[in-house]
């Protein structure tokens, strides 16, 4: 039986924190998208923060209506992020935590003890045609809330993996084999990522539950050395690689 295909979803968040280091127009994360796009991506994530530090609600906007490729948003459990998702209705919409003091996203979801709160976000977005996941840790009890909200896609924060020593990482890829075989088993969809860059993506590309892959911070930085087409055509190469040279 060949290998399941794996989805690549480039993040272009990080363009518009350049853009916003100065100010204006350039770099424009719409054009970013294209380029990704061009070079084989299968879609696009961005996440509009609720300080607005990189992505901004103009770029949802155009994000929405100028680029062919599923649109995929990242967003907190908020009312102000509701009524965006629900305004623009994208392909995706990801819950993720979210605090105004991190640098970045520094884990997942707490869906088991959140769950009163989550349920409404995806009942509402899932009722409007918003295909909705959740980003937790590869933890079966957050799995399981995640089943019981019936969201259908659970994304895997794959940071604590790419962020090991050498002697932890075999622990930490474990735990996502583990969790990504709970997913199939509970009929949830199994994206992964965060952190994630060339010397890391193999292992996770190769686990046949895993989907998609979001990535995004990473490739930004290459594409300072070489291009975001190069960048996102070698992750490309080397997910598929993992898969056994499955299609996309």
């Amino acid at each position: 039986m060949p290998a399941r295909p794996i989805r690549l979803g480039v993040n272009i968040d990080h363009v518009a924190t350049i853009r916003n280091a100065r100010g204006g127009r350039h770099p424009d994360p719409v054009r970013a998208a294209r380029v990704a796009a061009a070079a084989g991506a299968d879609g696009i994530t961005a996440h509009l923060r609720e300080d607005r530090r990189h992505i901004s609600d103009d770029d949802i906007a155009r994000l929405a209506h100028e680029i062919a490729l599923p649109l995929n948003l990242e967003m907190a459990a908020t009312d102000e992020m509701l009524a965006v998702a629900l305004r623009h209705c994208p392909h995706a919409a990801c819950i993720v935590p979210e605090r105004r003091a991190e640098l970045t996203t520094e884990g997942g979801l707490d869906a088991a003890a959140d769950a009163a709160h989550l349920a409404r976000f995806v009942e509402q977005m899932t009722a409007a045609g918003i295909r909705v996941a959740l980003f937790v840790d590869p933890d079966a009890r957050q799995l399981e809330a995640s089943a019981g909200l019936k969201a259908p896609v659970v994304e895997l924060h794959t940071g604590a993996y790419c962020d090991a020593s050498d002697a932890a990482r075999p622990r930490e890829l474990q735990r996502i084999v583990d969790a990504a075989a709970l997913t199939r088993r509970l009929g949830l969809e199994c994206h992964a990522g965060h952190g994630l860059g060339f010397d890391t993506v193999g292992p996770v590309a190769a686990i046949p539950e895993i989907v998609e892959l979001n990535i995004g911070h990473f490739l930004v930085g290459e594409a300072i050395f070489g291009g975001l087409d190069a960048a996102v055509r070698r992750m490309r190469a080397l997910m598929q690689a993992a898969r056994g040279g499955a299609p996309a």
